[in-house]
């Protein structure tokens, strides 16, 4: 259920006990003035109780997927009096709660609070239900691997093919150094194949797991999505009809063309060419105009 996630993400950033509210929220204001006198002066009550207020009113006001993303915070002694100060003012906000809607507001917005007060960076993008634009690092690396090993495949295929320019010769010193394959040996041609095999082998694994991560990302977000605004999720799965805007060829022109390009001599065994020779046949049918 939505409600009670976002609750219980919410809630470990106020609350040294989430599973107790009324413990936590009935807790005294305790001030540690320990940390080189510093915390007292920093914790002053009314700035956090307007503080909180804003982000209350801010949270409410703001959609889900906008909410921007908690990090989470380091129990210091000064995060901890922080926390325990902000306790003690939801006393008010959670006894006028109606429901689990404006509790979650309530919850959400003093995490909020106490993020602001203590000065930690808070995201701006908001929660992530769409695709993210940003590329993972490795990502990168394997995009940079798999065109590198393209090319080295093009310059094997081109060795292999009789091209000993000095340049492809180069390269393929290079793809078999610190092996005891040389260029001169007999069965260069079949040490040659087993390298381009191997490499698309390779190009074939790299690709399989971008793929599963793709697809991975995909199905997260849209689980997310589905959460939180499923309106938004079926328009996105929606996909708009490809209409051509220019004008319809002509069926004369068309039907001509097929039969000039199913008409063309092939050589083809039997049993293939009764099959090329029944497609023939069909697509005559469907484009032949009717008298």
């Amino acid at each position: 259920m939505y409600m009670n996630a976002t609750a219980e993400d919410a809630a470990p950033q106020i609350a040294e006990h989430p599973s107790n509210v009324n413990a936590a929220v009935n807790t005294p204001v305790v001030v540690d003035s320990n940390d080189d006198g510093t915390v007292a002066q920093e914790l002053e009550l009314e700035h956090m109780r307007s503080t909180l207020e804003e982000a209350i009113v801010e949270t409410r006001s703001t959609p889900l997927e906008n909410r921007p993303r908690l990090p989470r915070i380091a129990l210091s002694k000064r995060n901890r009096a922080v926390v325990r100060a902000l306790n003690s003012m939801l006393v008010t906000y959670l006894e006028a709660s109606r429901d689990l809607c404006e509790t979650d507001v309530i919850l959400f917005g003093a995490a909020l609070a106490v993020c602001r007060i203590i000065g930690a960076k808070l995201s701006t993008a908001g929660r992530a239900t769409g695709q993210s634009s940003a590329i993972p690092a490795w990502r990168i690396r394997i995009e940079e691997r798999i065109a590198k090993a393209r090319v080295l495949i093009g310059r094997l295929i081109c060795f292999r093919s009789g091209n000993n320019r000095p340049r492809i010769v180069r390269t393929i010193r290079m793809a078999f150094a610190g092996t005891n394959v040389s260029l001169s040996q007999p069965d260069i041609m079949q040490k040659l194949t087993e390298r381009i095999d191997d490499l698309k082998q390779r190009i074939a694994a790299w690709g399989k797991r971008i793929r599963r991560y793709t697809e991975r990302s995909t199905r997260f977000n849209q689980n997310r999505l589905f959460q939180s605004d499923q309106r938004r999720l079926y328009k996105s799965l929606e996909r708009p009809m490809v209409s051509g805007t220019g004008p319809a060829p002509n069926q004369t022109d068309t039907v001509a063309f097929l039969r000039g390009l199913w008409s063309e001599p092939i050589n083809h065994s039997e049993g293939l060419g009764r099959k090329l020779w029944r497609a023939r046949v069909q697509v005559l049918r469907l484009w032949t105009p009717s008298p």
